[in-house]
């Protein structure tokens, strides 16, 4: 069974993975308070997604990021 904590990281990725996201939506969407459940800041540190700046703040799956949304896709 997968943490919450996973779930939840996937289910970020899969919402960037969708459409193009912008900064602002994100801070919206994932930002929390909460130290228990930093998925946006922990996805960041993880190096599973990532910002261009020169792209209006577009936010992005890096390769690691890719990588994990299909591992997990093939063993669903």
């Amino acid at each position: 069974m997968m943490s919450s904590h996973a779930s939840l990281t996937l289910q970020l990725l899969e919402w960037v993975a969708d459409k193009p996201r912008t900064h602002a939506e994100l801070m919206e969407a994932w930002k929390t308070t909460c130290p228990r459940f930093s998925i946006w800041e922990d996805a960041c540190a993880e190096n599973l997604i990532g910002c261009e700046p020169g792209r209006e703040g577009v936010a992005f799956l890096t390769e690691k990021g890719q990588r994990c949304l299909l591992a997990h896709a093939l063993t669903e």
